[in-house]
Formats: structure tokens, C-alpha cells, sequence
């Protein structure tokens, strides 16, 4: 018999003891604005580590994410995360954005190679007077502040990675770089992940690595994706949206209990950590934290 979540939550301590990270991405207009201020004052109250706000391939949305995370800074107590990547831009430009958010407040980056600027599946190709990799940017963000760094890791393998082994040595040289934390792929079947993690320490990796959490608001958008990012999509998990193309209400109530399962097994497993790809949406987001326990504290949101 499967224990209910109250159950499943006693047996692994408190809620209080679990760390919650949420990602969005800067807004193309007015109306995308007001929702993810609303998505943020919805969830901010739930006291996350961080927020994180990516940034488009080839900076495409440099000036937007900056604004984002500024008013993060400005306006909340939670501590935003930038993501900066090395695609299309000189060091020289990249340093540029990194001394303007450390000049802003900003103490922490999601370093990160970034796509190809033609998309994923295609080649990516260093800019040649940029940081070639991930961990070249680390470095040399290290050396422009103290910043906090997390960086990205893949349990299913990056699309592009000829194995896992030389996945996690490149793990491996973003860590020797000064990554502080990596946040993973999003994924779907927890075997995969625990089966990552057994690797990733057996290679002498000990920094925390955080589940990136997916809550699916369409199934045949999060399945595209997830073909192009090499991430696998059980059959169970399209069985359980199957015919709901045009049933919003109980898809949206799916997709909850599929988040919440996977969350609390994870937890069930030891995990303490979590980053929600928010999509800039709250609802399911919001329900996944009531069920690990979390409740509202002070508001953070202006």
C-alpha cells in the first residue's frame, strides 16, 4: 500500500528540512510581465533558495533577464540566479553582464555553455574570442567575484556527450572550475536519476546535485522538448495524458499528481533539494510545495 503524503513526509523528517529552487524566464510583453510577477508573488512566499531567470540563446534575452533579476534584487528578499551562457558573445562581453550584476547585487549565476544560437540538434560553435565551455565560464566568473555558481548536469546525457562517463568529466572540470551546485535535466523516472547520482559519486563528485523538476502543463510540448534534450518519456507518463489534449481542467490535475508522486518518491529516496521549471506559471508549481509540506511564511513580493 503506497502511504499518503503526510505519511510519506514523517518518515523523512520535517518539511522544513527540504530546499526548494524555482526558474523562470524574462517575459516578451506587457501581458507575459504581469503574469510572471504574479507567478513570482504567488510563489516567493513559500521562501525558496533562489530564483533563477535564463537567458536566451546568444544573449537574445540579455536585457530582459537583466531586468528581471534586477527587480528581484530591488523588490524581494529572495536571492535571484542569472543564468549567463557562453554562446555568441566575446569574454569581454560576457564579463561586461557578469561586473553589471555583481554592480546590481546579484551574488549568484547559472553558468552555462548555452545552445547552439540555430537551436538544439544543431552545432554549437564556440565564439572564437568566448568562453568555449561551461567551465571555462566558471573560471573566469570566479575571477571577476565571488559568486555563488550552479551549473547544469544530465542523467540521461547531454544530447551531444559521446558517453556518461565523459558527461560527468565534464561535470568533473566545472567543479574544479568553482561550481558550487549542479542542478539536473529535467527527467521523469527517478530509477534514472538515483542511478546518476550512485555514478556521480563513485567519480568523487560530493557537491550537492539538484533534481530539476518538470510539472508537465502540456504533455506534447514537454515530449518535443524532451526529444531534442535527450531526456526519456516513459510510456506510462503519456498513457496517464493520453486523451486530454483538449481537457485543460484534468490535465492540469494529472499533471499535479504526476509532479507530486515523483517529488515525494524522490524524497522517499533521500533527496532534499528541488528546482521547478516553472514555465512562469504557479498553480501546479504551488500545489507540489503544499504537498511536501511547504507553507506560506511573510510574504516576499512587493
Amino acid at each position: 500500500m503506497t502511504p499518503a503524503p503526510a505519511e510519506r513526509l514523517s518518515r523523512n523528517d520535517d518539511a522544513r528540512d527540504l530546499a526548494v529552487s524555482f526558474e523562470f524566464f524574462p517575459p516578451k510583453t506587457e501581458e507575459a510581465e504581469k503574469a510572471l510577477w504574479g507567478s513570482i508573488a504567488r510563489l516567493l512566499p513559500l521562501q525558496p533558495r533562489f530564483v533563477s531567470v535564463t537567458y536566451g540563446a546568444g544573449g537574445s534575452t540579455r536585457e530582459r533577464t537583466h531586468q528581471t533579476v534586477t527587480r528581484l534584487v530591488r523588490e524581494t528578499n529572495v536571492p535571484p540566479a542569472a543564468h549567463l551562457t557562453c554562446v555568441a558573445a566575446s569574454r569581454v562581453e560576457v564579463d561586461e553582464v557578469a561586473r553589471d550584476y555583481w554592480d546590481a547585487g546579484v551574488r549568484h549565476i547559472v553558468a552555462l555553455r548555452g545552445d547552439p544560437t540555430a537551436g538544439i540538434g544543431t552545432t554549437y560553435t564556440p565564439h572564437p574570442e568566448g568562453y568555449a565551455y561551461a567551465c571555462d565560464l566558471v573560471g573566469g566568473l570566479k575571477k571577476i567575484g565571488d559568486f555563488e555558481i550552479s551549473v547544469a548536469c544530465y542523467p540521461e546525457t547531454h544530447p551531444e556527450s559521446r558517453s556518461l562517463e565523459a558527461d560527468i568529466d565534464i561535470l568533473k572540470a566545472k567543479i574544479d572550475a568553482g561550481a558550487d551546485r549542479a542542478i539536473t535535466q529535467f527527467f521523469f523516472d527517478n530509477d534514472v536519476f538515483e542511478r546518476y547520482i550512485e555514478r556521480v559519486r563513485r567519480a568523487g563528485i560530493e557537491l550537492p546535485i539538484v533534481p530539476g523538476i518538470a510539472p508537465v502543463h502540456s504533455f506534447s510540448a514537454v515530449s518535443n522538448f524532451a526529444k531534442k534534450a535527450g531526456a526519456s518519456v516513459p510510456n506510462w507518463l503519456a498513457h496517464r495524458f493520453d486523451g486530454l489534449e483538449n481537457d485543460p481542467a484534468t490535465r492540469q490535475l494529472v499533471a499535479a499528481a504526476v509532479a507530486a508522486e515523483q517529488v515525494l518518491d524522490l524524497v522517499d529516496r533521500g533527496v532534499d533539494q528541488f528546482h521547478f521549471y516553472t514555465m512562469n506559471r504557479a498553480d501546479l508549481v504551488y500545489a507540489i510545495c503544499h504537498l511536501l509540506g511547504l507553507r506560506p511564511g511573510v510574504p516576499e513580493a512587493a
